[in-house]
């Protein structure tokens, strides 16, 4: 199972040139019900919600979302290997709630600094 952090979903929508591998689709995805919130609130800063939205949904619809629970907030607030941003350790604690259940998760980001905290906490990296 791949984890898709919110900087993949958007190289992906926006087309960037360093947009995901067409493989990375074949995967089950999971990501935070945060990809949501975070995906619309870029688009909308860009100007390209009306453009980009009906493709966003799409996207979405693609990926199981895990809602964020009291367990994984709890877990957010808690000390990571290396310090974190509020939403990397939102995504770290909905990452470390699916392992807890015995899921075999790896994290595709372009986020360098997500990426490095996972690895802090022994997460297998996607290659992007």
């Amino acid at each position: 199972m791949i984890y898709l952090d919110t900087s993949v979903a958007l190289a992906h929508l926006f087309a960037d040139s360093n947009a995901p591998p067409p493989g990375l689709w074949r995967h089950s995805l999971i990501s935070s019900r945060l990809l949501e919130y975070e995906m619309w609130t870029r688009m909308h800063a860009r100007g390209a919600g009306r453009s980009h939205g009906e493709e966003a949904r799409a996207l979405i619809n693609r990926v199981s979302l895990l809602e964020l629970t009291p367990t994984v907030l709890a877990r957010a607030l808690e000390p990571f290997p290396v310090p974190v941003r509020t939403l990397d350790a939102l995504h770290l604690a909905s990452i470390e709630f699916l392992r807890g259940r015995g899921q075999p998760v790896e994290l595709a980001s372009y986020d360098q600094r997500l990426v490095a905290a996972g690895r802090a906490l022994g997460l297998s990296v996607f290659t992007l």
